[in-house]
């Protein structure tokens, strides 16, 4: 067994690096990687590593900040909006299958009922990082079992936080009654609860305007870290989990305009001790003692894959929902959870499970987390095949009122997508008298406009029965304003396939999707950002006694060039402030070791790097698009444009044949 720590976190590396690898060319989660790590250099196979008090601290530090950014992606009043079907849904959903749940491991393992309730918590729950990133990535974030299953996730997330809160009291473990101490306990957690909310309020939001006015990414990032870990602390002095204040001060950040930035700070630090969690749970599992507890793993899979999802369903079902959508729901929530290893772990901690008892639950965890893929993906297929007519009734009758509402359209417009911009267009469309109609998958959004008299309907578009009922064959164009690019890129496709030759019209936030959407079959696409930084240049230049007609034949000229001189930043420090995907411009100056008699740009082959020299500056003179025959000279600095790897690649290539 290595004892040596730095060995140790090299070799966990190095096994890290290589199972998430693999993992990520199959798209299956990086906690299973992290969980095989585990198990098998873990003290129960391999032996390569043990469970020690630096491995538990580590551990315990990453589950402070996994339940940080958790609660980074709760909001509350998105969780008031929910309404009460899917609050009453989510609710009985946890609270049913948390006790059938412990009534089975009770059964199966002979636990006491008061792990056996912790246990049947840890059931209830779902992965929403494997749901919800897969819903997305399927474009049926938006559908109607993609939103109820979103909604149940937020409710497990916060069903938890009760649970944190009793589950030291339940460690105790003494005869008397409980009522008074849990009592005691969840006023402790109320307390806590109300503080935070007073904190984010009245000292949070100020602390944070303070540091962010003095534009330092370490301090603000240092704060991040002061708080989320000092309200962990807050709520250990009061006698509740650490992991219950990471939480609550989550929740209550989620709510400030510095949500995203806190996020992007967050993530590198929650990746990797989260990681090291997850590597502890796999550390846990005994391949030995598991051997003779089989057959309950099993049942236990069976339960949660088949009986958990059934129980979802079915709730669904009496919640209203139709069969097809019910049981989509289920098969996507069919599977435990992040939050499920998080109770194991404290359960075992506090002495509420032995790590005997547990080993069977942990087992059947992983198991269901490696199906979980496979359910989702195939989840409406399957749901189509059983409940074909169910499954499409709700679509049927949403295109009916639309059908009938487009019926005496002629020369429409059909906008996809009622946001900000589909409204401002609207405004002129309504102006020029123009007739359109609006599709939608925003229910509030709809109702609000639909009695304000807007023909806005819901519907995704998608589906081409949903562009029927609009009137696509009669329609003079579509415009799509949706501010996913996927699923854009989706509609311009359906909509091709059904009619060849209505204008489409994209809106996308920047131009990075620009030959992929006309590609599709677009007609014109438009980037906000690069459209937005234009009209700003337009009104600019005019006060400089340039005319309309003048700066809009600039314009032009850049919109004919397809923005091409207008990609790429140059994204400095604070890569925050850009865009994620946009290309970068970076700067290569020749030296004068260099060989330039000898070389001219074709001889870099930059177009097989993706790279592009967008300018050269020589002694004071700019040359846009420089051709390939130009011959390069010491001193001259090349601009290159492009991705920042393939950008690293050409300036070494550049600069690999200087003198040495």
């Amino acid at each position: 067994m290595i004892h040596d720590t730095f060995s140790a976190a090299l070799l966990l590396l190095g096994l890290s690096v290589s199972a998430v690898t693999l993992l990520r060319r199959v798209k299956l989660p990086p906690v299973l990687g992290y969980l095989a790590v585990g198990l098998a250099a873990g003290p129960h196979a391999l032996g390569w590593l043990e469970h020690g008090a630096s491995m538990e601290l580590l551990a315990e530090v990453g589950l402070v900040f996994l339940l940080f950014s958790i609660g980074l992606e709760v909001s509350l009043p998105q969780f008031l909006a929910m309404g009460g079907p899917a609050l009453s849904l989510g609710g009985s959903q946890v609270l049913l299958t948390a006790l059938a749940g412990a009534a089975a491991l009770h059964g199966l393992t002979d636990l006491p009922w008061t792990g056996a309730l912790v246990a049947g918590v840890a059931m209830a729950l779902s992965s929403t990082a494997i749901a919800a990133k897969q819903l997305s990535d399927q474009l049926e974030i938006n559908l109607v079992h993609g939103r109820l299953a979103l909604a149940i996730l937020l409710l497990q997330d916060l069903a938890v936080v009760p649970v944190l809160v009793v589950m030291p009291l339940l460690s105790g473990g003494g005869a008397e009654s409980i009522t008074l101490p849990l009592l005691w306990a969840l006023g402790k957690g109320v307390f806590a609860f109300a503080a935070m909310l007073a904190g984010g309020r009245w000292i949070l939001r100020p602390l944070f305007h303070h540091i962010a006015a003095l534009h330092s990414s370490e301090l603000f990032m240092l704060t991040v870290l002061l708080v989320s870990l000092a309200a962990a602390w807050i709520t250990h002095l009061l006698g509740l989990s650490l992991e219950l204040g990471a939480f609550l001060a989550g929740m209550m950040l989620a709510e400030t305009e510095f949500l995203h930035q806190i996020r992007a700070d967050v993530r590198p630090f929650r990746d990797v001790l989260m990681g090291l969690f997850f590597v502890g749970v796999g550390m846990r599992l005994d391949l030995v003692q598991l051997q003779p507890v089989w057959p309950q793993a099993l049942a236990l899979l069976v339960f949660l894959l088949a009986g958990k999802g059934f129980l979802i369903t079915l709730l669904a079902r009496l919640a209203g929902y139709d069969r097809g959508v019910a049981l989509s729901t289920g098969l996507v929530l069919a599977q435990g959870g992040e939050f499920s290893f998080v109770l194991l772990t404290l359960a075992i901690n506090l002495g509420l499970l032995s790590d005997a008892a547990s080993q069977p639950l942990i087992a059947a965890l992983v198991l269901s987390m490696l199906a979980a893929p496979f359910a989702i993906r195939y989840n409406v297929p399957i749901a189509t095949r059983l409940f074909a007519r169910s499954y499409l009734r709700e679509r049927y009758a949403e295109t009916r009122h639309l059908t009938k509402a487009a019926r005496d359209l002629h020369d429409h417009v059909i906008l996809c997508g009622f946001g900000r911009i589909g409204q401002i267009l609207s405004h002129f469309l309504r102006a020029g008298g123009i007739p359109y109609i609006a599709l939608d998958l925003d229910p509030s959004r709809i109702k609000e406009a639909h009695e304000a008299g807007e023909p806005v309907f819901y519907g995704d578009a998608t589906h081409r029965e949903i562009l029927s009922g609009a009137g696509i064959r009669r329609a003079r164009a579509v415009v799509i304003t949706v501010h996913d690019a996927p699923y854009a890129e989706k509609i311009v496709q359906v909509v091709k396939r059904y009619r060849p030759d209505v204008a489409i019209l994209v809106r996308v936030h920047n131009d990075l999707w620009l030959e992929k959407l006309e590609a599709a079959g677009a007609a014109k696409v438009v980037p906000e950002k690069v459209e937005a930084a234009m009209a700003l240049a337009q009104h600019l230049l005019q006060q400089y006694d340039l005319t309309p007609a003048e700066t809009l034949k600039w314009v032009e000229s850049f919109r004919e060039d397809h923005y091409m001189k207008l990609r790429g930043l140059f994204v400095g420090e604070v890569a925050g402030n850009m865009d994620e995907e946009a290309l970068s411009l970076h700067t290569v100056l020749l030296p004068e070791e260099y060989w330039g008699a000898d070389y001219r740009l074709a001889d870099f082959d930059f177009e097989k790097m993706s790279v592009k020299v967008a300018t050269i500056l020589r002694r004071d003179v700019r040359i846009e698009k420089p051709a390939p025959d130009w011959q390069l000279a010491p001193g001259d600095v090349l601009v290159l444009q492009g991705r920042s790897e393939a950008v690293e690649k050409a300036q070494q290539a550049l600069l690999g044949v200087c003198r040495t």
